[in-house]
């Protein structure tokens, strides 16, 4: 790995990290990432496990999926499609409704509430939901073990990548291949423990142990700059508040142009903390915090990234809520469920592979990898409904391809953001693009569950 370059806001007299602190930044924000992401993947395969418990009448066989999304595979519909109408779309709204709340809302005022009070709250809602879904025994009670799923993890991403503006570049690195990583072991791992024979309720106790490493990463495993607010409130830009005049500021974002040869830059430019597309404001530490005005002009600049993110999840999960289970070929030696399994376990390491290959290469044009996932949408849409793949072989190839424009969207999203932000603005950047993949999941849910009715209707 490349050397880290110094945290953006560390003291002067820190000229350099060493080598054993940027390996601890990197791991710790790995770990970050995988148990952020960890209950959101566990909760929902565990909430559909509980479900099926409190039904009178069951006679479906869950299919736990690797990125959360349980289906149910029924053998009794008279569909030409062997599937059932998803009967947890509530438990997806529980799932994705806080967080995109939190996303929308927590950028313009999370700043007044310290880092380590928000991690607090985090390990602490997380927990909750861990107990609320193992002692569940009514459905509602389900249900808001699913929201304090979402809280912890909503509230968990903005931090967390907020916080890595403190910390070198590299850390992105970390924190994508560790979200990465959570679809794969949290399916994987609460498959094993109940496969083993564990009842989901024991299961959920064991797996208290992942909010307790989130908080033991984030307190004694990070090298925090010897300036980080941990347990006080700050203002954006760590200034002191006074104003600056145009002289002395200089634009917050900046349009991307072809034909102004001052805007270029070059490819090395890019690569090092002074190259920035977004504009860099005077050097001057006693700059004026961000106003409303300025974070509404920043979320304007924001939308080129904000939308082909939310763009490519959009796209992403139409395919894993509302098609892939349909993708069924009934004369592979693979079960339905096998196959759906192997769909869900390809799409994860994709997700994986991609989100870790932020250390080895940088893609800018986000644009284009949200087309090319729409494309697969369109692709495996026909192929639903017309069924002229010949054999689950290719549908394994897609959804790997799937996954992997989808991890790279995600970690190059942010790497650029950060790099082409002005400082002082970075911070709240950071949180407030967040809410990009969110929306898209949203939106999707609402689009492919009456497209999943559908079909399954036939």
């Amino acid at each position: 790995m490349v050397a880290m370059d110094r945290a953006v806001n560390s003291d002067p007299v820190n000229t350099a990290d060493t080598g054993r602190q940027c390996w601890r930044n990197w791991i710790g924000f790995w770990l970050l990432g995988l148990c952020n992401n960890f209950a959101y993947v566990v909760m929902l395969s565990a909430a559909h496990d509980i479900l099926q418990k409190q039904e009178t009448q069951n006679t479906t066989t869950p299919t736990p999926a690797p990125n959360g999304t349980n289906i149910e595979i029924s053998n009794n519909n008279s569909s030409r499609y062997d599937c059932n109408p998803v009967s947890t779309a509530a438990v997806l709204l529980a799932d994705i409704l806080p967080t995109l709340l939190i996303k929308f809302t927590a950028p313009f005022y999370i700043h007044k509430v310290p880092y380590g009070f928000r991690v607090l709250v985090c390990f602490f809602t997380a927990v909750i939901s861990f107990l609320m879904m193992s002692f569940s025994s009514t459905i509602l009670m389900s249900i808001f073990g699913v929201v304090f799923a979402s809280i912890s993890s909503g509230l968990g991403e903005l931090s967390f990548l907020s916080l890595s503006v403190f910390f070198s570049r590299d850390v992105l690195s970390g924190w994508g291949s560790g979200t990465g990583a959570s679809g794969v072991a949290g399916a994987f791992l609460y498959s094993a423990f109940t496969q083993a024979g564990l009842t989901p309720q024991v299961t959920l106790w064991i797996m208290l142990v992942v909010p307790v490493i989130l908080a033991v990463s984030y307190f004694f495993l990070l090298v925090f700059p010897s300036s980080f607010p941990q347990w006080r409130r700050h203002e954006d830009g760590h200034g002191t508040c006074r104003e600056v005049n145009s002289r002395e500021r200089r634009p917050l974002i900046e349009e991307e142009t072809d034909t102004d040869e001052d805007t270029e830059t070059t490819q090395e430019e890019q690569d090092n903390c002074t190259g920035h597309a977004f504009f860099l404001l005077t050097e001057d530490k006693h700059i004026r915090p961000l106003t409303f005005t300025d974070k509404l002009y920043i979320m304007k600049g924001l939308l080129k990234f904000i939308i082909p993110l939310a763009v490519v999840y959009f796209a992403e999960y139409f395919i894993n809520q509302g098609l892939m289970e349909l993708l069924y070929f009934p004369e592979s030696r693979l079960s339905h469920a096998e196959q759906y399994r192997w769909y869900q376990t390809l799409y994860q390491i994709g997700v994986f592979a991609s989100r870790t290959s932020l250390i080895c290469f940088k893609i800018r044009k986000i644009f284009l990898m949200s087309l090319l996932q729409c494309l697969n949408a369109v692709l495996l849409g026909f192929a639903v409904y017309y069924q002229f793949l010949p054999n689950p072989w290719v549908v394994f190839i897609i959804v790997l391809y799937e996954g992997l424009l989808g991890g790279a969207a995600y970690v190059n999203t942010f790497f650029f953001i950060r790099e082409e932000t002005a400082k002082r603005a970075r911070e709240f950047a950071m949180a407030a693009a967040s809410v990009g993949d969110s929306l898209g999941i949203a939106v999707s849910a609402a689009a492919s569950l009456p497209v999943h009715h559908y079909f399954c209707s036939l």
